[in-house]
């Protein structure tokens, strides 16, 4: 087995997640099986019960493992599928090192950081790595955290261990306004930092607004004891990220890698990769969707909460050959009983989310859509919200419908706790992970092909009342997709719309570059006026998506 290692130093937010995500995708085009581990050194056990506003979006894995969303950067950009093991946390290895003490493993022995917590990361890391060709390890936070002192030591006794271990270390180079040249000094203390740890960099990945200057690649290379060869440019490339892996491609990335694990692979193949960014920045009609959140701060949107979601648009958008336009809405801003902030959207999205506040401003978002016959897509809260404003304004005798979450002595209940749910603890206790949902109509066109059933990835604790859904159906609201039980609800659907659907689970985690999550490319098809030709094409031998098990069912009525 090779082991890549990503760490960083200077300071966080310089795209470790992207720089891994991209030297999997080279390595992986030159013909190599690749999988990827995150370590968050965090105790928390998982990203879970975390806040959205300050860690970003919780990633849910095939297995219902809640983890952070580099986990879906790798997803995404290797079109894998990961379990939780990939994700290794502080929390997880202290579990597990103070389980194997309780149960007697350590008898007679002081359990230390080292060598005990050291092993359990390093066999952890052995066990999840044991079948593909290369792991890329990505270390979470900045190289001299105390959090990550024990990862770090680790990953040093691993790399006597294997042998074929390549480290790349990602570090800011700035460009001082007053001074106007590119200084390397915070590269060289990161690398000195890292050096007292115990583990040298192979590769500089350096971090910059501008191509790296040659004087500052020589500086580097110098100063760090590394070749000139193995210092990169990591400059912006705006918006458009699938440009990374080609730009470490030009720059021989994958030779400097494969030099030091002692591999010789053909040169890397990103035909349809190129293709694809290149599209990307070619695209100029644009397609605008109001994404309705909560996860908005008063200064800043926290485009991090809702991280998939937007990819997954985008992969859409591309798909469709339009230029995605977000319009990012404070789900607050809509309280006030106005929808101005609504005006001019093709589409509306309503995502997930937990607690009471802004839910006022998601429901106004669904009656808009639902009223002005505006494509509307709703997910796991986004879809409960939508039949709450359904009973509210359709159904005369229910003006109070809420959902128990928001208010426990609601008379009409239309979403309520799922009763294998636990009340008093929230860890790990959700519906999580892929879950199977069947469709219970056969009026409908399907968006990828004549499938019975799909499977998609779950996270929520409240559901539609099974109890309603027949009074629901009456009135025009239909549940199209249930689960194998029939009585859990995971498709709703509004006929006489252009499209309005809500689905309890969250396609987003699945979508894909060049295999667009359906429900996705069903929303974005009917903001901008093709939905009837995806529908038609879907029916065809090639449809230029790829079948998957992704749902896309659309009543039609």
């Amino acid at each position: 087995m090779k082991y890549v290692v990503v760490t960083g130093g200077g300071m966080s937010g310089l795209g470790k997640g992207v720089t891994s995500s991209s030297v999997g995708v080279l390595l992986q085009a030159c013909g190599l099986r690749v999988t990827c581990i995150k370590i968050d050194p965090y105790l928390n056990i998982d990203a879970g019960t975390m806040s959205p506003f300050e860690h970003g979006e919780v990633f849910v894995l095939q297995d219902g493992g809640e983890a952070d969303l580099d986990l879906g950067n790798y997803e995404r950009f290797l079109d894998v599928t990961l379990t939780s093991d990939n994700n290794i946390t502080t929390g997880k290895i202290n579990r597990t090192v103070m389980e194997k003490e309780r149960r007697g493993a350590y008898l007679g022995k002081t359990v230390q950081v080292v060598p005990h917590v050291t092993d359990e990361i390093q066999d952890w890391i052995q066990r999840v790595a044991h079948a593909p060709d290369v792991c890329v390890i990505e270390l979470g936070g900045t190289v001299g955290d105390i959090e990550s002192c024990p990862f770090v030591e680790a990953l040093a006794e691993l790399s006597y261990r294997v042998g074929d271990f390549c480290l790349i270390h990602v570090s800011h180079v700035p460009v001082l306004s007053a001074v106007g040249e590119q200084k390397t000094k915070p590269t060289q203390h990161s690398v000195r930092t890292l050096r007292s740890l115990g583990l040298a960099p192979n590769i500089l990945a350096c971090r910059s607004n501008s191509p790296l200057e040659g004087y500052a690649r020589e500086k580097l290379a110098r100063s760090c004891h590394v070749s000139s060869g193995s210092v990169l440019s990591l400059h912006d490339v705006g918006k458009n990220v699938w440009r990374v892996p080609i730009l470490l491609r030009d720059q021989k990335a994958h030779e400097a890698v494969l030099r030091v694990l002692n591999l010789d692979v053909k040169e890397p193949d990103l035909k349809e990769w190129t293709a694809r960014a290149e599209l990307f920045d070619a695209l100029v009609e644009p397609v605008r969707i109001a994404l309705v959140g909560k996860y908005m701060g008063l200064t800043r949107i926290n485009k991090d909460a809702y991280f998939s979601v937007e990819k997954a648009l985008l992969h859409a958008s591309v798909a469709l050959r339009k230029k995605l336009a977000v319009d990012w809405v404070p789900a607050e801003d809509l309280e006030d009983g106005t929808a101005q902030e609504l005006k001019g959207a093709d589409g509306i999205l309503v995502p997930g989310g937990f607690g009471d506040r802004g839910v006022e401003g998601k429901i106004l978002a669904a009656k808009h859509a639902r009223e002005n016959r505006i494509p509307y897509l709703g997910i796991c809260l986004g879809m409960q919200v939508a039949v709450i404003e359904f009973a509210r304004s359709v159904l005369l005798d229910m003006q109070d419908a809420n959902s128990t979450e928001f208010d426990a002595e609601t008379k009409n209940p239309c979403v309520v706790f799922m009763p294998e749910g636990s009340r008093t603890h929230v860890g790990g206790t959700m519906r999580l992970g892929s879950r199977r949902t069947y469709f219970h109509h056969n009026d409908h066109h399907d968006l990828y092909g004549n499938v019975s059933y799909v499977d998609e990835r779950h996270r929520h604790r409240y559901e539609v009342n099974p109890e309603m859904v027949a009074r629901f159906e009456e009135a025009g609201l239909w549940f199209s997709g249930r689960d194998e039980s029939g009585e859990r609800m995971e498709i709703v659907e509004l006929g006489e719309h252009p499209f309005y659907v809500g689905v309890q689970f969250h396609p987003e985690f699945k979508s894909r570059p060049g295999k667009p999550s359906p429900v996705f490319t069903g929303l974005v098809a009917a903001a901008c006026g093709q939905l009837e030709s995806v529908l038609q094409q879907s029916h065809g031998e090639s449809n230029g998506f790829e079948k998957t098990d992704g749902v896309g069912k659309v009543v039609e009525k």
